[in-house]
């Protein structure tokens, strides 16, 4: 029978069962590998030695001394009325001078049996003033029978490592479990090949686990944890590499537009000039697309850099080509949006293929046939679907784009379903990566007869490091250029609960932009209607974007709001609500009316997050604005100042000035640069798991590596794997890495990887 390597030994048999338990349940450690891949959060220095009659306030220190008394006394306290709370004093003497320890409650018991008068031993902890006198509470102390100068010396430096631990495990005994384990580390096999760790003069992993677990200095701290960090960031650039070589042996048609063609026909009627970013961006999709393998490309932009117009133009090219463009939207709201907006952005040379509603004109309405009125040869059916379409507009649908009659579909997760087939799917957009499931993104490409070019949107800005990981897959274009035409937002934070006179200005505010023509957002965090429930909106209360505070009211709902600012400081305004509870034509219905101006406020939840474009809307009021996430808020924020007047957002909340909550909307108020607050986003949530597992509650894959703090290693990483992967794709040389790239990519990850 073959032995269990070392690593993949479960702890059960290493540990006992009862341990093992612990660290199963509560660390996700199973194997002796897995703990010792479970590294110190940071370090405690006992400190060098001190004589007593140095001691420096406010500072860890170690001191060698003998116990010269030793004293339990019992007092009366709120936890101990009757007097049977224990104090034990301990005075220490080191020939120079003397020290009070103490202890209280249940640690008393040990050191009341140890540290009789006369025991000699080593005492760390933290020197404070009580009573003018210094002391140490409850300190570490080492009994010293041998009493060798180098026990002294070597329990006095050294650097003790404390562990991600649980209520159910402290630090030191996780410690106390590795010392068990480490020999094993020697067994390590090294995933790194020998040319990449010696030409970055990095530590073979056997010797980078025994320093980051028993380290002598500071330096081997480090040494460790700059090897450890490659590890992940290597073997995580080497899966990503491998899926992009993998995408690059896959055959796709090659979309060419004509020179004077569907596209052509639409930059020659284009009113305005596209921007720099525009026309480059747009050049590398371009690239992409007439090349005979699937364009994997992420598209990112800061909210209303003009990512649409660019989509447009590479699903023209592609329709062009002979060939169907799907885009994908996360909501109805958004779908119908960008519905609308591209059929005005192409004018005559779109279609109508909106069975449930045609836009409004002149004359009564109906759908159009062939083109809009003195519509071009050029022109292509546009189609909208939906979940909430009747069904014979959805019959029509599904037939336009089974024959091909439509060029282009927008739609939601509808577009998914077994029964949608395509023509001749060249192209899919997603817009808003991060609201679909891979699973979604891949049952759409798996719609075509070759696999389309994807084109991934967002107007969340990525930092470079997140998209060199979560995205590590995707090419990435940046649009960074506002539009001509965009305005500037101020942002300023109201605090109602210690400023109420702040919030009656911020409706005085909205009341003027009113009076000049304009019209206003309010934003609340949740609905409010007889549907809500109450455990969840309590629920929702105590965990908002910070969680800072459980006994918070729930949070503000739109339906009440609108209520009480329709009846007060809002009265004789027209005032709507939306959310996303409402049937979808009520949905569009208030949109219409929103985006013609017939209505002066628009109450809403996040429904109107993202793609939702009135030129007209100046002004955002989001209350409770505490309850969102950083990104979220620009996210919304982006739906003012979309026009030629300057845009006022507000953000209103109760939290007190010195919470992380308010630190959260000051950083916001104070830069509009959406790169700089995905940062700080990132920074406060940390990373969850690159490889997307965040949502399932799993441990993340990265234990040492931070993707914000670590761009220089995941750039050379990437680096190192690509030139690995070209020379070798299956890895056959490399044994090693494979059988770390198998650890990482359990069935779960190597999925989400090949629907990536």
């Amino acid at each position: 029978m073959d032995l269990v390597p070392a690593l993949e030994e479960p702890l059960k048999k290493v540990l006992g069962p009862a341990t093992a338990k612990v660290m199963a349940e509560h660390l996700g450690l199973h194997t002796v590998g897995d703990l010792l891949h479970h590294y110190p959060r940071r370090y405690e220095e006992r400190g060098q030695l001190t004589h007593l009659a140095d001691l420096p306030m406010d500072e860890h220190v170690t001191v060698v001394a003998q116990v010269a008394d030793a004293r339990l006394h019992s007092f009366a306290s709120s936890r101990a009325p009757r007097g049977r709370g224990q104090r034990l004093e301990v005075t220490i003497t080191d020939g120079h001078g003397r020290l009070q320890l103490v202890f209280f409650g249940n640690g008393v018991h040990k050191p009341h049996k140890e540290l009789l008068p006369g025991t000699r031993a080593m005492f760390a902890g933290k020197v404070s003033l009580f009573n003018r006198r210094l002391q140490l509470a409850h300190p570490a102390y080492e009994l010293l029978r041998g009493d060798t100068e180098e026990t002294v010396e070597t329990w006095a430096g050294a650097l003790i490592p404390i562990y991600p631990a649980t209520a159910k495990l402290e630090s030191w005994k996780i410690g106390k479990a590795l010392q068990t384990v480490l020999p094993s580390a020697q067994e390590a096999v090294d995933p790194l090949p020998a040319s990449l760790r010696e030409g970055r003069g990095l530590l073979p992993l056997p010797e980078a686990l025994l320093k980051i677990h028993r380290p002598h200095t500071p330096a081997d701290i480090e040494d460790a944890r700059s090897r450890l960090k490659w590890d992940e960031a290597f073997v995580l650039q080497v899966a990503l590499a491998r899926r992009r070589h993998a995408d690059a042996q896959l055959p796709a048609v090659a979309r060419r537009p004509k020179p004077d063609g569907l596209l052509a026909a639409f930059d020659d009627r284009l009113p305005f000039t596209l921007t720099e970013g525009q026309q480059k961006v747009s050049g590398e999709i371009f690239r992409d697309l007439a090349t005979e393998h699937p364009m994997h490309r992420l598209l990112q932009g800061e909210v209303g850099s003009g990512k649409t117009m660019v989509a447009l133009r590479a699903m023209l090219a592609v329709v062009d080509a002979g060939g169907q463009a799907a885009m994908l939207a996360p909501t109805e709201v958004l779908a119908q949006q960008h519905h609308r907006s591209i059929t005005e952005m192409m004018g005559e040379l779109a279609s109508w293929g909106l069975w449930r509603e045609a836009p409004p004109q002149k004359g009564g309405g109906g759908r159009r046939e062939g083109g809009m009125l003195g519509g071009a040869e050029d022109a292509t059916k546009v189609v909208l679907l939906t979940g909430s379409m009747g069904a014979a507009a959805r019959r029509q649908a599904l037939l336009d784009l089974v024959t091909g009659e439509a060029g282009i579909v927008i739609g939601t997760h509808a577009l998914i379903e077994d029964k949608v087939r395509f023509h001749d799917l060249g192209l899919v957009v997603v817009d808003e990566q991060h609201r679909f499931g891979v699973e979604q993104r891949d049952a759409l490409r798996g719609k075509g007869k070759q696999p389309p070019h994807l084109l991934v949107m967002t107007a969340t800005p990525i930092p470079r490091t997140v998209a060199m990981t979560v995205f590590g897959d995707l090419e990435t274009s940046v649009l960074d250029q506002l539009p001509a035409g965009r305005s500037p937002i101020a942002s300023h934070v109201v605090p109602a609960a210690d400023k109420p006179h702040f919030l009656a200005r911020a409706w005085e505010r909205v009341r003027e932009e009113v009076e000049k023509g304009h019209q206003a957002y309010v934003v609340c965090p949740r609905i409010g209607d007889e549907d809500d429930d109450p455990k969840a909106a309590k629920k929702k209360a105590a965990t908002g974007a910070g969680g800072e505070d459980a006994d918070r009211r729930p949070p503000l709902a739109v339906l009440e709001v609108a209520d009480q600012l329709a009846a007060g400081p809002l009265k004789g305004l027209r005032v709507e609500v939306l959310h996303g509870r409402m049937q979808p034509d009520d949905k569009d219905a208030v949109m219409r009316r929103f985006a013609a101006g017939d209505t002066d406020v628009l109450v809403a939840t996040t429904v109107i997050e993202v793609g939702v474009n009135v030129p007209n809307a100046t002004a955002m009021v989001i209350m409770d604005a505490d309850r969102f996430g950083v990104s979220q808020l620009h996210q919304l924020r982006g739906r003012v100042g979309r026009g030629a007047a300057p845009g006022l957002c507000l953000l209103v909340t109760d939290m007190p000035e010195a919470s992380p909550a308010r630190q959260r909307l000051n950083a916001v108020a104070s830069t509009l640069d959406g790169f700089e607050l995905s940062r700080i986003d990132l920074e406060q949530r940390r990373e969850g798991d690159v490889l997307g597992q965040a949502q399932s509650g799993t441990r993340s894959s990265l234990r040492m590596l931070a993707v914000i703090d670590d761009e220089e290693v995941i750039a050379a990483a990437r680096e190192e794997a690509a030139a690995v992967v070209a020379a070798d794709p299956d890895l056959t040389e490399l044994p090693a890495l494979r059988t770390a790239l198998d650890a990482l990519l359990d069935a779960e990850r190597e999925q989400y990887l090949e629907k990536g």
